[in-house]
């Protein structure tokens, strides 16, 4: 299973307070174990930046998800 959720939040930029976008990705194994499988910045949420997450989680060898969820 993997929970998928994005956040919008200020960060430090470049010396400036900004608002971006926040992406996490948390997995959990078929014996309970959870793991932060990534978190990512992005100027804000869109669905292009989405499908990069994803593509990034498949090619560091994720894989089986039975069960997505999207908050």
């Amino acid at each position: 299973m993997v929970f998928l959720d994005a956040i919008h939040d200020h960060v430090r930029s470049e010396g400036q307070i900004v608002k971006k976008a926040v992406y996490i990705a948390i997995g959990i194994d078929l014996e309970g174990k959870k793991d932060v499988l990534g978190m990512w910045a992005d100027e804000n949420e869109s669905a292009k930046f989405w499908a990069t997450v994803l593509n990034g989680l498949k090619n560091r060898s994720v894989e089986n998800i039975f069960i997505a969820c999207s908050v």
